[in-house]
Order: structure tokens, then sequence, then C-alpha cells
């Protein structure tokens, strides 16, 4: 009893062991090691951004492809127009606007470009009245309108030499079936050469083009009538309108847009048509159908001077750029008004 008195009075109380335990659990857990430096996370594309890139992706390549196919021969006409070169693979040496001052000196250089813009004009009015006198007929509910408007794509889709041989067939003059007609049905007394005089060698060039480009344009206009609301027809009836007047003041205010787009590719495509009237006339008789391509070639793979070919093009390339610009600031649509 009292070892046990005196053991309790000599012991620490227990308050000292309390504050000894929270002491050391204190120094143990708040003594922290240095947390190493963290990795700076990467910012993660939204799927929207993934969509855009893989889309630039997929397009470059063709993007990088055509840029290089458009850019190159562009520059190296350029370059080939201030040198001497006669024949491809002959090397030149610079001679500056020599080339340029011959072209635009050149009586021949001017009549083929005035052949070129009768040429333009001649298509764009047979193909336009053609191409709208087709769909208008197509529009039309008739028996056969699916078949028919499968077919009228026909002569588009043909090859360039498959349609000149077909045609300078059919206007032959011994054989061909248009002349057998006309001195059947009494029209002609004998056959025409429809490609042995100026005026008749030109006229039947702009034909044949125009019967191969036609269907195309006639296909826009078709499909560009479609969206024409019909409410706006059966208003017009309502009001007594007649058929004329529907499509002077429904068909065509809609279809605006359309031909513009319509005038300005169907020009440079006009303007740059090479192969008919090289496989039909070759450029005769007597540089009758020579416009400015076959000009350009004539220069550069017959007269063995293709730097002066070179210069030629890119004036003609200028001249494209100021059509367009002209064409785009007086013939552009109205924009639309809510």
């Amino acid at each position: 009893m009292f070892w046990r008195h005196n053991r309790q009075d000599d012991s620490p109380p227990i308050e000292f062991f309390e504050d000894a335990h929270a002491r050391v659990k204190h120094e143990r857990y708040s003594l922290t090691e240095p947390t190493p430096p963290q990795r700076k996370r990467r910012r993660r594309l939204s799927r929207k951004q993934t969509d855009s890139l893989l889309g630039l992706l997929l397009v470059a390549p063709l993007v990088l492809w055509l840029t290089a196919a458009i850019l190159y021969p562009l520059f190296s006409a350029i370059r080939l127009s201030f040198l001497d070169t006669g024949i491809i693979g002959t090397g030149g040496k610079f001679i500056g606007l020599e080339n340029y001052q011959f072209i635009l000196s050149s009586p021949d250089f001017w009549k083929a470009l005035g052949r070129s813009l009768v040429w333009v004009v001649g298509n764009a009015v047979v193909q336009t009245l053609a191409a709208f006198a087709a769909a208008l007929i197509l529009m039309q509910s008739f028996p056969g309108q699916g078949v028919a408007r499968i077919w009228v794509i026909l002569s588009w889709i043909i090859p360039t030499v498959v349609v000149v041989i077909i045609w300078r067939w059919l206007l032959g003059t011994s054989g061909g079936i248009v002349n057998y007609l006309l001195v059947s049905l009494g029209i002609l007394d004998s056959p025409v050469g429809f490609f042995s005089t100026a005026r008749s060698a030109f006229a039947s060039v702009v034909f044949i083009n125009s019967w191969r480009w036609f269907p195309l344009m006639t296909v826009i206009l078709l499909a560009a009538m479609q969206g024409i609301p019909q409410e706006l027809y059966e208003a017009a009836a309502v009001d007594g309108a007649t058929s004329s007047k529907k499509f002077t003041n429904i068909t065509l205010p809609a279809l605006q847009p359309v031909l513009f787009v319509l005038g300005l590719v169907g020009t440079l495509w006009s303007i740059n048509v090479f192969d008919i009237i090289w496989l039909t006339t070759g450029g005769g008789p007597s540089s009758a159908t020579m416009t400015l391509p076959v000009f350009i070639y004539d220069m550069a793979f017959k007269g063995y001077r293709l730097s002066r070919a070179a210069a030629a093009s890119v004036v003609m390339g200028m001249l494209l750029l100021v059509f367009v610009y002209l064409f785009n600031r007086f013939m552009s649509p109205p924009p639309e008004t809510d």
C-alpha cells in the first residue's frame, strides 16, 4: 500500500502522457515531404476542332495537288513569255517584252480575238435558247418524262471525238443525212458544203458545240425551276396572268442567280474551247474558225514560236480577268431581301 502510494505519487500525471502522444502524432503527420512537380496537363481538343482538323488533313493533299497543277504551269508560261524559245525542250535567252509587243501588234491576234467574241456570243445565244426550251418542256407532265430527263444529258456525256465524227458524217457533202433530207424535201437543189465556206463553217461549229453543251445548262435550269414555289404560279393564275407573264415576272427573276453563274462560267468555258474546233475544221477554212485557243496552239506547235504563244496565252488570261471583274461589277444579281 505504501509502495503503491509512493509509486502513484512519483509517476507523472496522465496529462503528461496525453500531451506527449499528441506532440509525437503532430510531428509525424505535420512534417510532409515536398510533392514532386506536377506535369502540365495537355489541353484536349473539342469534337468540333477535331473534325475541322481531320477535314483539313483530308483536303490538304488535293489542295496541294491543284495548287501545283495550276500555279506551276501559270508561272512557267509567264516565265516562258519573256524568252525566245521556239521548240519545247530548247532553251532561250531573255528578251523582255518583245513577245508581248509582237502579239499586241499582230493583226492575226486581234482577228482571232474578234472571232472568239463572236464565238462566245453565238454559243451563249444558241445554248441559252435551247436550254430554256428543253427545260420548259421537261417541266411539263407527259408520258415518258423521266426517260426524257435522263436522255437529254446524253449528248453531254458523249466524248468530244465521237461528237465530231457523228456531226461530220451527218453534215457531209456526199452521203450526209442532213444534205440528203434537205435535197429530198426540195429545200435545196444540191448538197451544201457546211464546212466549205467561212460563214457556214463557223455557224456549223457553233451549232455542234452548242449541241454538245446545252444539255448541261438544261439540267441546271431544270433544277432551278423546280425550286421555284408553285404558289407563285397559282397566285399569278388567279390574277389572270398569261404564260408569258409568268415567265417574265416569276421564272426569270427567280433564275437570276443561276443565270449569272451560267453566264460567267459558260463564257469562260466557251472561249477556251479548242477540241471541237480543231477536230472539225482545224481553224479553217482560211482561218475562219481560228479562235484564240486555236491561234495559240497553231503558233506554238505549227509555227514553232513557243514563247510568243505563251505571251498570247498570258494576254488572253489577263483579258479574261478583266471580263470576270466587269461581269461581277455590272451583271451581279441584287442581294436578296427578306
